[in-house]
């Protein structure tokens, strides 16, 4: 809990010193506001340990990749700093080694990202920081009884890198990377949500 609070509180001055910055149209009078749609895949970074409700045993069930998809919309603070929020989609599947049974998370990322750009001409290579809420839906069958259906929110952390190119002043195109860190509980059963973005992204300047 304290974890969680720090990380809040310095997601906020962040956010707070980025909006505090004088805005200011984007270098070469390009437009300031920009919306992004985002489509790739989740990579969990490992196996969920649930408890079968049977006699304290547990089982393990390996994630799968899935979909991501994210809509963010953004301001150019100054041609190096700009701050975006945005709205997606994450899915994973697990299934456990020998017993029969699915896990499938579906998860609801609202985030604010705070982004750092180095433009190089066509070129707009970033590094990027956020906090985010998650929504998060499980389902389980078979193996494991008490938490199918069940829709948890929290709030995690994410940190990556990206790249742009600009195919016009208001149109580009790139690449984002990304690593988020969210812990949901379902019945006092923890889930790490903790695993890699990666998307393409389609954008225009506005």
């Amino acid at each position: 809990m304290k974890n969680v609070k720090k990380q809040t509180i310095l997601a906020t001055v962040l956010a707070v010193a980025l909006i505090g910055i004088a805005s200011q149209s984007y270098a070469e009078g390009k437009p300031a506001n920009y919306i992004e749609v985002k489509g790739g895949l989740y990579s969990p970074s490992g196996s969920h340990e649930l408890d079968t409700f049977n006699n304290g045993n547990r089982t393990s069930l390996d994630s799968k990749t899935g979909f991501a998809g994210e809509v963010a919309v953004g301001h150019y603070f100054s041609p190096m700093i700009a701050l975006e929020l945005g709205a997606g989609y994450l899915e994973s599947k697990g299934s456990p080694a020998v017993a029969p049974g699915e896990l499938k998370l579906k998860v609801v990322p609202l985030v604010a990202t705070g982004k750092v750009l180095l433009p190089i001409g066509i070129f707009e290579p970033y590094g990027l920081f956020g906090i985010g809420a998650y929504i998060t839906d499980l389902h389980v069958s078979n193996n494991t009884g008490g938490l199918s259906g069940s829709t948890q929110v929290t709030y995690g952390l994410h940190a990556g890198a990206g790249l742009n190119i600009s195919f016009s002043d208001r149109m580009f195109v790139g690449v984002e990377g990304k690593y988020l860190w969210a812990n949901p509980s379902f019945g006092g059963q923890h889930l790490k949500l903790d695993g890699f973005v990666a998307t393409a992204v389609l954008g225009f300047r506005m």
